[in-house]
């Protein structure tokens, strides 16, 4: 499926400790993710995880490239202001990758490696690496955007309804305070009309 260009490094499992060789397996595609990651720390990069295919069968991902981060190049687009400054390049077109494919075993087998880079390697602290949890593909950011869409709008529903409710309360609220106030006037001027005929009776 794959074409192994002059740049591939076929890795054989005596090559060296802790790098990726093909025809290495791992239990799962995440298995696969957090070992590149792993590497690509130790090695001065940071991964991406980037495209994937899927079963045709069930629709599950069934082939998944993990590349540098400086992979391909960013879009030019046009500058909104001529104040704003240029965002850095962090895209140099590097080659660097792993391709990991599920077989019929369920192992999830390298069938590319390209090892080297087209940038210098810079080595991460520990406590400054990013997990593969935020190196997401395109297709599962926008999953991701739309459940939290979806969630902002469910609590955007959820404070609406409270706010009905506690503007019902207020208006009874106000309704009793009217009412009440409206009593205590009757109260009074009952009040004033008894002590007027007590007044007019002891004059007679």
């Amino acid at each position: 499926m794959e074409n192994v260009n002059d740049q591939e490094m076929a890795v054989t499992k005596g090559s060296s400790d802790g790098e990726p060789y093909l025809g290495m397996e791992f239990e799962s595609e995440e298995a696969a993710k957090v070992f590149y990651d792993a590497y690509a720390t130790h090695m001065g990069f940071i991964m991406r995880v980037d495209a994937f295919r899927r079963s045709m069968r069930d629709g599950k991902v069934v082939w998944r490239r993990l590349v540098c981060n400086k992979e391909g190049f960013r879009k030019l687009r046009p500058r909104r202001s001529e104040n704003r400054k240029p965002r850095a390049v962090t895209r140099e077109g590097c080659k660097a990758m792993i391709v990991v494919k599920k077989e019929k075993t369920g192992k999830w087998v390298v069938t590319r490696f390209v090892k080297e880079h087209n940038h210098p390697l810079v080595a991460i602290p520990a406590n400054g690496r990013r997990s593969v949890l935020l190196s997401q593909t395109p297709d599962e950011k926008d999953v991701k955007i739309r459940e939290l869409t979806a969630e902002l709008q469910r609590e955007r529903k959820r404070s609406a309804a409270y706010q009905e409710q506690l503007e019902m309360v207020l208006r009874d609220m106000e309704n009793h305070s009217h009412h009440l106030s409206r009593n205590i006037d009757d109260i009074v001027q009952s009040v004033k009309q008894i002590e007027a005929k007590r007044i007019a009776a002891s004059h007679c």
